[in-house]
């Protein structure tokens, strides 16, 4: 394949016939399992505070415990999906965060909630994005594109559904009921989709000895790529994680009150989604996902570095870092089909997110520590040093292909 184009592979003709119910199922599934997941302390947090007498801290360290959790096993999800496909490992997400969900409504020691979001993180690992992504992969080879792209359309409106869905069920029975709530939509609508809807995975052909590298000059390389691509992926998730949790404590220290933070920071959900859609209807299998990438990292890093030296363009550098983040989802399941054997996608995938995972873990703790340091602008200046060289290395993996 040369530099300038991706091969787009016809996918088995099963897979072809169900893709649109296909990816619309799994839009849905990723919805709730992100905001289920992900995005539940935003909402749950507090009561569970209130309720218990645990410290925020305590409560909040509970999901980082499960993204650790998932950044380990996910090579282990990646190989079990390059192995059986999809269906059974999104299946066993769905009850592995309906079993998390529920420990989480009967927890009243602090053991059995750490428990509950160790579980929740094997459903994370299972569930989320990178596996949506394998299993696309693994089903449409270097076709899975365009799929990927509109599944990242339904994952953007995640907090959308499920912060106003949260906050009704705790408003109208608490907490815990919210959790049993959640519980039972795994149940009875994500598990049926996934067991119904995705297909079984054509079978993977060895690879011959003429496809396997000969020289240890193209060992070397792949290597060389995975490791500029995971680095690249590892300073994008940081820099997202630490900016979704510590956001609004960033523009208040810049003297921004609290109903005009929130208002800027409602700014980066609708940008994601736009430029998402911008790449939908511009990119497809026109340009190599290379460049996608290269766009994200570099309206990430003019996003944050405009945050740090102006207080006058704060919204612009949110939408800009928004669009950035949103199309960088794209890039990191599109780039992989290219660069490496489609046919090891799905395994890569979950070897891909081990370092992204354990560092959104870490993320907010650290930018926590810095904030006690040296305030916001440290903060930022870290976010834009770790930006700018994540541009830096997005242009060293454009040479290497390239080579």
């Amino acid at each position: 394949m040369s530099f300038g184009q991706s091969v787009k592979a016809e996918p088995p003709a099963p897979a072809m016939r169900n893709r649109h119910v296909l990816v619309t199922a799994l839009g849905i599934t990723q919805i709730l399992a992100w905001g289920s997941s992900y995005y539940l302390p935003a909402v749950l947090a507090a009561p569970i505070t209130r309720d218990t007498g645990w410290s925020l801290a305590s409560v909040v360290a509970g999901l980082s415990c499960g993204l650790l959790l998932a950044g380990l096993v996910s090579p282990v999800t990646g190989r079990l999906i390059q192995l059986h496909g999809g269906r059974p490992v999104l299946a066993a997400s769905s009850l592995l965060l309906a079993a998390a969900h529920s420990l989480l409504a009967a927890a009243s020691a602090y053991p059995l909630y750490l428990l509950a979001w160790l579980l929740m993180g094997l459903g994370m690992s299972s569930g989320l994005y990178d596996a949506g992504f394998a299993t696309l992969g693994r089903l449409y080879g270097q076709g899975a594109r365009g799929a990927i792209i509109n599944l990242t359309l339904f994952g953007g409106f995640a907090s959308t559904v499920c912060w106003p869905l949260s906050a009704f069920l705790v408003e109208h029975g608490g907490w815990r009921i919210a959790c049993l709530s959640y519980a039972a939509i795994h149940l009875l609508i994500c598990l049926p989709l996934h067991l119904w809807v995705i297909p079984t995975p054509p079978a993977v052909a060895p690879m011959s000895a003429r496809a396997e590298p000969k020289e240890a000059s193209a060992t070397d390389r792949v290597r060389t790529r995975f490791m500029l691509l995971a680095a690249i992926q590892t300073l994008a998730a940081m820099i997202a994680s630490m900016l979704s949790v510590h956001l609004l404590t960033l523009l208040q220290l810049r003297g921004i009150g609290l109903a005009a933070a929130v208002g800027l920071g409602a700014l980066v959900g609708p940008s994601q989604v736009g430029a998402r859609m911008a790449e939908l209807l511009i990119g497809r299998n026109r340009h190599h996902p290379i460049w996608t990438m290269l766009t994200s990292v570099s309206l990430l890093a003019a996003g944050v570095w405009l945050l740090l030296a102006s207080q006058t363009f704060v919204a612009f550098a949110l939408i800009l870092y928004g669009a950035g983040n949103g199309i960088h989802t794209i890039a990191r399941g599109a780039l992989p089909l290219v660069l490496f054997d489609p046919r090891q996608y799905a395994a890569l995938m979950g070897k891909l997110a081990t370092p992204s995972l354990i560092v959104q873990a870490a993320a907010p703790s650290i930018g926590a520590v810095l904030l006690g340091m040296g305030g916001g602008n440290l903060v930022l200046i870290a976010l834009a040093v770790a930006a700018a060289v994540n541009v830096g290395l997005c242009a060293c993996l454009i040479v290497s292909v390239r080579r």
